[in-house]
């Protein structure tokens, strides 16, 4: 009886095991394949700029502890509307600032304009408490030429920059 009851117990782990097995291979063949998402050639383009800059976002999420990201995005031109969207972003990341972010978490820039996102950067962080930001991933999506100004901005806040090139 004993042997039997051992047998059948075998069994059964048996048929977990390989049903486990069955459900993860189901899940890969279900898992779709991420699909790199190119850059927007055409500035007006708000909802595909925005996909883009979530997905650089999402490649770009090593050492974030938080889900979610602040991310923002810099709408380029000179339309009063543009101008009017800037200007209320700056507001929103200013308060952002003032009151710091916690460590772990992450806040994204990025839009059609390298320089006016570079912009907005500057201007947010300009009264950024020293070490206000360490451990803050701070993402600048734009142009090589705008980099270095902004990690300038950003360094006394300590926080941890990352640029990727739009591209």
């Amino acid at each position: 009886m004993r042997k039997f009851l051992q047998i059948a117990m075998i069994g059964v782990l048996s048929t977990f095991a390989l049903a486990a097995c069955d459900k993860k291979e189901e899940e890969k063949a279900a898992a779709p394949v991420a699909v790199e998402v190119k850059m927007p050639t055409d500035p007006n383009n708000t909802q595909a700029w925005k996909a883009y800059l979530v997905d650089v976002v999402k490649r770009n999420m090593a050492g974030v502890t938080s889900g979610r990201p602040y991310m923002y995005f810099v709408p380029g031109g000179d339309s009063q509307e543009a101008q009017d969207q800037r200007i209320n972003q700056l507001q929103n990341v200013q308060v952002v600032v003032a009151r710091t972010v916690l460590p772990g978490n992450m806040v994204a820039f990025g839009g059609p304009d390298s320089k006016l996102t570079g912009d907005l950067i500057l201007d947010a962080f300009k009264d950024a408490k020293a070490g206000a930001f360490k451990d803050v991933v701070v993402l600048f999506i734009g142009a090589t030429a705008d980099q270095q100004r902004v990690q300038d901005a950003l360094a006394p806040t300590s926080a941890v920059y990352r640029f990727v090139e739009m591209k």
